[in-house]
């Protein structure tokens, strides 16, 4: 189905607008992703359920085959 000249994509500005506010959006999304995952980690920390980074690091190398 065609728009309509008076329809809502009819003017490029309203098509700008559009994405913006879609990007907007995506950056909200994106925002309260990063919060909710810091929040994981700190209530991870706080129920010990961590480990030190250099023991990560060397997991990490050793599964990968890489060495320094």
């Amino acid at each position: 189905m065609k728009n309509k000249p008076d329809g809502p994509l009819s003017k490029k500005s309203t098509v700008v607008r559009d994405a913006e506010v879609y990007q907007r959006l995506l950056d909200i999304a994106a925002r309260t992703d990063e919060e909710e995952g810091v929040r994981q980690g700190l209530e991870d920390a706080k129920k010990g359920k961590s480990r030190p980074i250099r023991e990560f690091f060397a997991e990490f190398e050793a599964k990968r085959g890489i060495s320094r």
